[in-house]
């Protein structure tokens, strides 16, 4: 499906909690492209996990969340000048961006997922692809990260213009596996038949939302707020609808950590807060 100029540019839509209680307007952004986060509707706006995230962040705080759907590549960027007061696109938290920027708790790890057929034996290791035919997104982290463990790991990589040709190979029989980040994965799995989840490989990295630099209490509220999405289920019934997947217990959609930000990283502030939901 083409992607409307003006949505690729910047189309901006409007949550509303609830016009009797909203106290407050934040302007945000994600990236109206990546699917299963945020991708076009084909009666036109977006849909997907991190566009119900927003919706729901804004009930839970009884804000207004203005959100703009626009180019990945101009998110941090707009952040970072002063047009968006957060994020609410999928952003893997890096030390270098910690230095950078401030962010909330992870609320979803960000792993690598193997895709097979349907009825494969499963893979208990990456070790269980030896000999195999790995096919990735040609540029993406993925390929490279295959490539690097290409001798180690005896595979074969091959590399498609995208994942879904990726996907395809796999389906057609031309790759044993595909691997792509767990939540692309999933979605996959979820709109395809014939397919299935397999080996799970962890990065120990999570997605969270990035606010500029002095922030400090806005990071509290709408961090606040993303911990009662955690208590009350909203973040896993969320993650059912999305990528068909029920979080564990102990995965950052089920977790509610101590502090604010990411243990260990720049921008932290330990905290013996509680969620007042």
């Amino acid at each position: 499906m083409k992607l409307p100029k003006q949505l690729a540019l910047a189309a901006a839509f409007t949550f509303v909690a609830s016009a009797a209680f909203a106290q407050e307007t934040y302007n945000v952004a994600l990236d109206g492209t990546f699917a299963p986060h945020a991708m076009p509707k084909l009666d036109g706006g977006v849909e997907g996990f991190n566009v119900d995230l927003a919706a729901a962040l804004g009930e839970q705080m009884g804000a207004t969340l203005d959100v703009t759907a626009a180019q990945w590549s101009g998110l941090l960027p707009g952040m970072q000048a002063g047009t968006y007061d957060f994020l609410v696109a999928p952003t893997t938290v890096t030390e270098e961006r910690s230095e950078a920027m401030l962010f909330s708790e992870g609320y979803l790890n960000t792993d690598f997922q193997f895709v097979v057929k349907s009825g494969t034996d499963p893979v208990e290791s990456l070790e269980g692809f030896k000999g195999k035919v790995i096919a990735v997104n040609k540029g993406s982290a993925y390929d490279k990260w295959a490539r690097d463990l290409e001798a180690d790991i005896g595979w074969s990589v091959e590399s498609y213009g995208t994942n879904t040709d990726a996907v395809q190979a796999v389906m057609s029989g031309r790759a044993f596996a595909n691997v792509a980040g767990n939540t692309v994965s999933a979605w996959a799995v979820k709109q395809s038949p014939g397919i299935e989840l397999s080996y799970l490989h962890s990065t120990g990295k999570v997605f969270a939302i990035p606010f500029p630099k002095g922030s400090e209490e806005l990071r509290v509220k709408v961090e606040s707020a993303l911990e009662c999405l955690k208590v009350n289920g909203t973040l896993a019934s969320l993650s059912e609808k999305w990528f068909g997947v029920t979080p564990a217990p102990d995965s950052a959609a089920m977790t509610v950590y101590p502090g604010f930000g990411i243990p260990d990283l720049p921008g932290f502030v330990e905290s013996d807060h509680t969620p007042d939901c």
